[in-house]
């Protein structure tokens, strides 16, 4: 994608974000094993296909991933992961349907993203597991995702603590590569590095957060804490989704990452129809 195209999408989706409505980033796992919907969209036909449906159901951004990062998901090598996603990149990008987000934490595969159109580097690492990224999302002027993600659970952590440091230390990072502030989305990482009970934890204490100033992404969708505390199998969390995530928008969520872009859409609308009759 041209470079001055690209940088007028991503000023455009930073635009909507400054407007205050939540936006929904829609998933698109190109993966064989993804834990809820691994396979049904590895085909680049199958791929478009759904991207234009979650255009329809009212996605602002379409999240591209090609290496599962559910827990005990098998790592693939970046040139794998690249090919497997490429495809579908480029066929979006020429559509210039919808802003692209690469759900990657390779920076080899951001780089080619983000010169493929992609604008959003998501980094479920946030920038910390590999040595190059920061660079790359500094070089190609991309937003990124970071994810608050200590690797190893730790209940003994004072969480809000753990939080602001971690991010005080992405924000270092960020600076010293040159990485405005404001291309930078914090998401709380939830499934990530965290006991159960922590998962909550983060989502009630987003405010650590949105007080940095920074948008925030939150991503729980169908994941297995949902299906934990409700006793649901994948496919039916949806109830449980829209409750987290409608809180997070409370809270001061700017982004929801989820795979129901129709159900989610209308929730929001009813949200902000309720909001405009005060």
């Amino acid at each position: 994608m041209d470079s001055a195209v690209r940088n007028t999408v991503r000023e455009d989706f930073l635009h909507r974000l400054s407007e205050g409505r939540g936006l929904l980033m829609g998933i698109l796992n190109v993966t064989p094993d993804s834990f809820s919907d691994g396979g049904e969209h590895y085909g680049l036909a199958d791929a478009i296909q759904h991207a234009e449906q979650m255009r329809l159901d009212g996605a602002d951004i379409i999240d591209i991933g090609g290496e599962s990062t559910r827990p005990g998901g098998e790592e693939v090598e970046a040139g794998e992961e690249w090919r497997r996603v490429s495809g579908t990149i480029a066929s979006l990008a020429r559509s210039g349907a919808l802003p692209l987000s690469i759900d990657t934490y390779k920076a080899y595969v951001a780089r080619q993203a983000a010169e493929a159109g992609a604008v959003v580097i998501n980094d479920v690492w946030g920038m910390t597991r590999d040595p190059d990224m920061a660079r790359t999302v500094a070089e190609t002027h991309s937003l990124i995702v970071v994810t608050y993600n200590r690797g190893e659970a730790d209940a003994a952590i004072d969480l809000r603590n753990d939080m602001a440091a971690f991010f005080q230390d992405s924000f270092e990072l960020a600076g010293a590569h040159g990485i405005p502030r404001e291309h930078m989305i914090l998401d709380p990482g939830v499934g990530f590095g965290k006991t159960y009970e922590q998962n909550f934890g983060v989502l009630a204490n987003l405010d650590v957060l949105v007080d940095t100033g920074c948008p925030v992404l939150v991503g729980v969708s169908r994941k297995s804490f949902i299906g934990r505390l409700t006793g649901n199998p994948v496919g039916d969390r949806l109830i449980g989704t829209l409750a987290a995530n409608l809180d997070s928008i409370s809270r001061g969520a700017s982004i929801l990452r989820v795979h129901d872009v129709a159900e989610h859409r209308e929730a929001l609308n009813m949200l902000a129809a309720i909001g405009k009759a005060k």
